[in-house]
């Protein structure tokens, strides 16, 4: 089976973490993974196609136990906070 770019994303813009209370929300996961997109100069897919292959990760209406990590997360994180000096 040919590993898909959404395989890609989660393995390299996400990371486990045993704290419980760490819980990305679809929304915040989407908006990783269009700046991972970015970052990769991709074409991101359409929310649905997002959300289609989450749910065959598991991953419905949120990630328990992931957080962001690397470059993605940085311009997510930066993108979210314009006010950040």
């Amino acid at each position: 089976m040919a590993i898909s770019h959404f395989d890609h994303f989660l393995a390299e813009a996400t990371v486990p973490d045993s704290d419980p209370m760490l819980t990305l929300g679809l929304e915040e996961l989407f908006g990783l993974y269009i700046s991972w997109c970015n970052v990769h100069h991709h074409i991101p897919g359409t929310e649905a196609d997002f959300r289609a292959a989450m749910k065959q990760h598991g991953i419905n209406a949120s990630a328990p136990g992931l957080r962001m990590t690397g470059p993605a997360a940085t311009d997510y994180i930066l993108a979210s906070y314009p006010a950040l000096p």
